[in-house]
């Protein structure tokens, strides 16, 4: 039977840059381990399954915080959903020993049962060109794909590169996907993500929302931390439109970050106009 205290909970340490996420998809496949903890993220194989990135924190001591699991809020988001999907093993990523060690303690499962290192699977010529990236380019890793929408959306997608990876004679090849986020998205190669995409999905939420009628006009500028979102909506007589923008707003951050793994430098959105019912202009 299946407990809190029956999973076991593996650490891979390395400095900050050096590529542990990069590899970690293949780190945990070589291990049999499906679940993976990363800048804030709870991951299962490819996708997120909860927590937000720790890289939208406003300063690096407050992306520290967010990766520990600091808040209440952001444990029982992690919590509830690792009681959900009940995994059997864990790997967390971290910049030391102690890092890896504070993450599981915070959540309140199992302590740390092994350590891997990066320093143990990568060159020092790998990790110093990771460290050069980082730093000259600022782009970071998360493994998971830049897109998890397509079994919800469809028609408008790049299909992402999945790099395939043999383990050896008789054993089941692995695939990686990966993510570079801030400010290039690639899978090893660019690509764009069009102004369209996040109008598609800004619409089907607008769509999905009673207090909104339709989304009227948006405009996209992309910045190196995240594209500013503006719109316009027409939003439906009856509804507290502070309540409901406010409320929407929050939905549009929130998916965009899950779908794309873009992180919204911000969002404004203006109500500019009423929709009334046509039962509201009877009754006048």
């Amino acid at each position: 039977m299946w407990t809190i205290r029956s999973i076991k909970v593996w650490g891979f340490v390395g400095p900050s840059g050096t590529g542990k996420s990069y590899r970690a998809q293949y780190v945990a496949g070589e291990n049999n381990i499906n679940y993976i903890i990363d800048d804030g993220l709870f991951i299962k194989d490819n996708e997120v399954i909860a927590g937000s990135s720790a890289k939208k924190a406003p300063t690096k001591i407050e992306t520290v915080k967010h990766a520990l699991f600091q808040t209440p809020e952001e444990k029982k988001e992690i919590q509830t959903a690792i009681r959900k999907y009940k995994p059997e093993a864990i790997m967390i990523l971290g910049t030391s020993d102690s890092m890896v060690y504070k993450i599981a303690e915070n959540l309140g499962i199992p302590k740390v049962s092994k350590i891997i290192h990066i320093d143990e699977i990568a060159t020092e010529e790998e990790m110093e060109t990771a460290r050069r990236i980082r730093v000259t380019e600022g782009k970071h890793v998360i493994p998971v794909p830049t897109f998890e929408i397509k079994k919800d959306f469809s028609g408008y997608i790049l299909d992402p590169l999945q790099i395939f990876k043999s383990k050896g004679i008789g054993k089941a090849p692995y695939v990686t996907e990966k993510s570079i986020i801030r400010p290039t998205f690639s899978y090893l190669g660019n690509f764009t993500i069009s102004d369209q995409v996040f109008r598609q999905i800004i619409e089907y939420l607008a769509y999905r929302t009673p207090a909104i009628d339709k989304l009227a006009k948006m405009r996209i500028t992309k910045y190196e931390e995240g594209p500013s979102i503006y719109m316009e909506v027409i939003a439906v007589y009856g509804y507290n439109i502070v309540e409901a923008l406010t409320d929407f707003k929050e939905k549009c951050e929130k998916e965009i970050e899950k779908l794309t793994a873009m992180s919204i430098r911000d969002i404004e959105i203006v109500a500019r106009g009423i929709k009334i019912p046509e039962e509201e202009k009877i009754d006048k």
